[in-house]
């Protein structure tokens, strides 16, 4: 029994504190959803379910700006993903509607066929969560102005990851207080969201997007950005050396039935 009521104990802690943090806590709370899949069938099954189940049911419930991308890079690998993106404005709605739309009789004849596929033809092959605080001078998720087809538009999710919590804290400050996120402000990056993640398999890290019209613009952004004065002011600051350990780059396109 002792052995029992150690990881209760430690389970109650952990709920109490986020309940402390949702309450004094402002912005916005981001859910990353990422499925894993290997074939087409899978992806059909995921589309379908997204387009007709999920996101409607989310819509009704008062979730909007749900984004859904693929990455570029699903055309040759071997493992391929969808990222659905839902943006909530507190702890409670992110952790409550899972169990809720269970209750909407519409999402679950909708949904039927997804969730009751048989155990060797499930609809994807791995399901991962990423929770994400909103940063301070990023509060809510921004819709993109872009021009052009959905074919051409691209979507870059940027990871970075911290050697320790003392690093990773100093490089949120520098998006914040530093100046990068005025910065790509200043050069039309088009950044959809920056989030500060609480839950997730690479803490600590901070997740953010940006979108551009086109691969040549995005490519051309970056390079501005490299030769812009303030970048290379705040770079080369003692302050902000060495706080990201590892950087993860995914270029995507939206998926048909994402809201942008």
């Amino acid at each position: 029994m002792k052995m029992l009521r150690l990881p209760l104990a430690i389970f109650a802690i952990l709920l109490c504190s986020l309940n402390l943090y949702s309450q004094r806590s402002t912005g916005t709370i981001y859910q990353l959803i990422i499925y894993h899949f290997q074939d087409k069938e899978q992806e059909a099954a995921l589309d379908l379910y997204m387009a007709k189940a999920l996101l409607p049911v989310l819509h009704k419930r008062g979730v909007h700006k749900i984004g859904a991308f693929k990455p570029i890079a699903n055309d040759t690998a071997k493992m391929k993903q969808l990222y659905v993106l839902l943006p909530f404005k507190n702890w409670k709605d992110a952790t409550e509607w899972r169990l809720a739309i269970l209750k909407d009789k519409d999402y679950c004849n909708d949904a039927a066929a997804f969730h009751a596929a048989p155990y060797d033809k499930a609809p994807y092959t791995r399901m991962e969560n990423i929770y994400m605080q909103s940063f301070a001078l990023a509060p809510t998720l921004t819709l993109p102005v872009l021009s052009g087809s959905i074919a051409d538009k691209v979507y870059e999710l940027r990871s970075y990851e911290s050697g320790t919590e003392e690093r990773y804290r100093n490089k949120v400050h520098m998006f914040n207080e530093g100046g990068e996120i005025d910065l790509f402000k200043r050069l039309g990056f088009n950044a959809i969201f920056y989030g500060d993640v609480i839950a997730g398999s690479r803490m600590p890290n901070l997740i953010y997007m940006t979108s551009f019209n086109n691969m040549e613009q995005r490519n051309e952004h970056w390079k501005a950005f490299g030769e812009s004065p303030e970048w290379k002011k705040i770079s080369t600051m003692a302050t902000y050396q060495k706080n990201v350990s590892k950087a993860d780059i995914i270029l995507m396109h939206a998926a048909q039935y994402s809201d942008y």
